[in-house]
């Protein structure tokens, strides 16, 4: 009997065609040379941070974000040796890595300034950072005081250059535009204390993927996408969208089928009985794999183009759905939890809405235990 080394009956498809096309979509709203820098953390929203990083670089990305430095490391491991900017909080015993695998920083307390400072002081060249500037989303970033003491004081140190400047808008995925006007002003004023005292800062960005298309007058020289590039967005209902493409789609394969009674019971606790007599087909995904226990006996997944029901609890490894419907599934046909099949699809967003969340969880809660495949769509 033969075997497939490569099959796995659970699995996600990665479509790098969708993903260039959705950058395209960015790059339209942008003006000439306003730089775009995809934001590839938490494995590139459940995408792949490898695969999906190479083929942004094969657009002609330059910048690259992640959130830590251990992601940044993967990223060198796997041979990427473009820009990598670290988002999140570096701690001083984090330096020394920061600085052997040439990763840029985004600063925002003056403490690891000094501990950068230190440790790029035998450098031929002054090493780049960013800096995060605290404009109303109260999580990290310097105060407009810590700036202007920074700058102004001379205090800003000589192994250090100013690559960049950066904030994070809080609210502009929201209805209203009053809190992110206030940030943009904000961080106006500081990029303007930056350049009087005479710092050319190339790289100044401060928009998410709702701000590229709410504020344009937030674009500066860099914008940082997320999540449309991945294919979803969380704009208001009254702000039209750019055609996006999801990238990923999730399929398993029915493992098992089998004929209850009535009055049989399904999964643990038994929070199912079949009032009819009732197919159900067992797929080898659950909560392990990134599917949320809160579809259970609420999501639905595609089969032979018809929508089943998830009956039961959603199990670590497993779940069951009613295939009554589809007298024809067999075991070994393919089904859809995210993507398409015939003329149905289901979308992170729709699994989002089941499950009382955002897409960017849905996708992000994809096990790295799922494969991924990549491919090219026509």
């Amino acid at each position: 009997m033969s075997s497939n080394s490569n099959f796995h009956p659970t699995f996600a498809t990665v479509d790098l065609t969708a993903l260039s096309r959705n950058l395209s979509q960015i790059r339209k709203c942008l003006a000439p040379g306003c730089a775009v820098m995809p934001v590839i953390k938490a494995n590139a929203y459940g995408h792949g941070a490898v695969e999906t990083a190479r083929a942004l670089i094969r657009q002609e990305v330059h910048h690259l974000a992640v959130f830590s430095i251990e992601e940044a490391i993967v990223l060198r491991q796997a041979g990427l040796d473009g820009s990598i900017v670290i988002l999140g909080p570096c701690f001083p015993q984090q330096v020394e890595n920061l600085i052997a695998y040439n990763l840029t920083p985004v600063v925002s307390d003056r403490s690891l300034l000094e501990v950068l400072a230190h440790a790029a002081r035998s450098r031929r060249s002054p090493y780049p950072i960013h800096l995060k500037i605290e404009t109303g989303m109260n999580r990290l970033g310097l105060t407009h005081n810590d700036l202007e003491t920074l700058i102004n004081k001379d205090t800003f140190p000589a192994s250090l250059r100013l690559e960049g400047l950066m904030s994070h808008l809080a609210d502009s995925d929201g209805d209203h535009c009053n809190e992110t006007d206030l940030q943009i002003a904000r961080f106006s004023k500081a990029l303007t204390v930056v350049r009087n005292a005479g710092y050319d800062v190339p790289l100044v960005h401060l928009s998410n993927s709702a701000g590229i298309i709410r504020f344009p007058s937030a674009h500066y020289t860099m914008v940082r996408p997320g999540i449309m590039l991945y294919g979803y967005h969380t704009l208001p209902s009254t702000v039209p969208a750019p055609e996006l493409q999801p990238v990923l789609s999730l399929m398993t394969r029915i493992a098992q089928l089998r004929l209850l009674r009535a009055g049989d019971r399904v999964s643990y606790n038994g929070r199912f009985i079949a009032c009819r007599p009732t197919r159900i087909a067992v797929l080898p995904i659950g909560y392990a794999d990134g599917l949320n226990r809160r579809l259970s006996n609420r999501g639905v997944v595609l089969l032979r183009g018809q929508r089943v029901p998830i009956v039961g609890l959603v199990c670590m490894d497993m779940v069951m759905v009613d295939v009554t419907t589809v007298p024809d599934a067999v075991v070994g046909d393919e089904v859809v939890v995210i993507g398409r099949q015939g003329g149905e699809k289901i979308t992170a967003k729709d699994v989002a809405d089941w499950t009382g969340t955002i897409p960017y969880e849905v996708l992000c809660a994809i096990s790295p235990r799922v494969p991924r495949h990549y491919r090219h769509s026509s």
